[in-house]
C-alpha cells in the first residue's frame, strides 16, 4: 500500500500540478500552482500526496482554522484522486488521514466546501459519514472569480 507523504518543496508541488488541475482547472501552470502553494503555506496550508509508480495519484490540502461557529477545526481545501485511480479507496484514505491529524491536535471537526454541482463528490462525502451542515454564500469583490 502506498504511503501518504507530505509535499514540502516546490519541485514536488510542481510535479503534482497536473493532478491538482483535475480538481482546479483554472490553474494555468505549474509555476502558478507553486506560487499559490507558497503563499498558502505561509498561512498554514499543508499538502499530502499518495504516489504510485513515482507519480502523484491522490492529493489532500488542508489547514487548521478557528472560528466562533466551529471552534478549532481542520479545513480540507483540496481532495483529488487521479481519474484513472478513482474508486480505489485513495480519497477515503486521505480523508481518514486528515481526520486523524485533526484529532491529534485537538480539532473538534473536519469541514470542507464543495460546489452544489458536485453530485459525485457529495455522494462520496455522504458515504464517508459526512453531512451537509451549511450553505456558503459569496459575492465577487473584483471582476475576477
Amino acid at each position: 500500500m502506498s504511503k501518504i507523504v507530505p509535499v514540502e518543496d516546490a519541485a514536488t508541488v510542481a510535479a503534482c500540478f497536473e493532478l491538482m488541475r483535475q480538481l482546479r482547472p483554472h490553474l494555468g501552470s505549474a509555476a502558478e500552482f507553486v506560487a499559490h502553494w507558497q503563499s498558502q503555506s505561509a498561512e498554514g496550508y499543508r499538502l499530502l500526496a499518495i504516489h504510485e509508480g513515482g507519480q502523484p495519484v491522490a492529493l489532500a490540502g488542508y489547514r487548521f482554522q478557528e472560528n466562533l461557529i466551529q471552534g478549532r477545526h481542520i479545513y480540507l481545501d483540496d481532495l483529488v484522486t487521479d481519474q484513472s485511480h478513482r474508486r480505489s479507496g485513495l480519497g477515503q484514505r486521505l480523508l481518514e488521514h486528515v481526520q486523524e491529524i485533526g484529532r491529534a491536535v485537538g480539532c473538534g471537526r473536519l469541514s470542507l466546501d464543495t460546489p452544489l454541482s458536485n453530485a459525485l463528490g457529495h455522494r462520496f462525502y455522504f458515504r464517508q459519514g459526512m453531512l451537509a451542515s451549511a450553505l456558503r454564500f459569496n459575492i465577487p469583490l473584483t471582476g475576477v472569480e
